[in-house]
């Protein structure tokens, strides 16, 4: 897949954050691509903002629901006929000490998280085979780094980058290239932040998504499957 120009790509999470990174670096680099999200408005919010690449559509889905991701990669199918790329990009983050964490954060994080990853790999997995194409997770420096406040968030993280990395050698069997990305400070909207200029040391969307293009062009034979990220130069205490 060196040559990536015409693949098409499906992101789960893509309409803000590190989801829409990786789709503006998709778009400049002519693939065609799929955005995924819960809310209509802001997916059409984030296609205008691409109009000038080309071909982009929003689907409105829920990875917590299986059928809804089935029906994000039919949509694709049935727009571009094939589904190259695949990334789960969509997650949440409730972080609170264990007294205090509701059982509806557990479950929000780790249906999001976690079943939502599974979801979306059942729902694409045979599109996948079909292309021998690529499926990317978005883990996090969290899912191997534990810290007080984040059960929920370290559980589904940790068990996320287990998953990326059993999927990846279940699948390298068909032609499919798998890997997990592990991203430290992100300057994004998670959890209800702003980015600011103050936050210009983090790593920025841009460079996740310079990141994913260059895996797809990187030599079919070389995989790497785990990647850590981290900030160059991160303030000082």
């Amino acid at each position: 897949m060196t040559d990536i120009a015409g693949k098409t790509a499906l992101i789960t999470g893509g309409s803000k954050g590190i989801g829409f990174g990786i789709a503006e670096s998709m778009l400049k680099e002519g693939m065609k691509v799929a955005i995924t999200g819960r809310s209509l408005d802001t997916l059409q919010q984030a296609c205008k903002q691409f109009e000038e690449y080309g071909d982009v559509i929003g689907v409105e889905s829920d990875v917590k629901r299986l059928e809804s991701q089935e029906t994000a990669v039919e949509m694709v199918l049935g727009t571009w006929g094939k589904l190259d790329v695949l990334i789960a990009n969509a997650g949440v983050g409730h972080f609170a000490s264990i007294d205090d964490l509701t059982t509806e954060q557990w479950n929000d994080t780790i249906d999001t998280n976690l079943t939502g990853v599974f979801n979306t790999i059942k729902a694409g997995l045979n599109a996948l085979k079909n292309s021998k194409g690529y499926f990317i997770t978005i883990s996090s420096l969290a899912g191997t780094n534990f810290f007080a406040g984040g059960s929920a968030y370290n559980a589904s993280k940790f068990g996320l980058t287990g998953f990326t990395q059993a999927v990846m050698l279940d699948l390298r069997n068909y032609g499919i290239k798998t890997t997990t990305i592990m991203p430290g400070s992100v300057s994004t909207y998670f959890n209800n932040r702003t980015p600011t200029d103050e936050e210009n040391w983090k790593i920025q969307i841009e460079d996740i998504g310079q990141m994913v293009v260059d895996l797809l062009k990187i030599h079919p034979r070389t995989l790497p499957s785990k990647i850590e990220v981290r900030p160059t130069t991160p303030p000082a205490k």
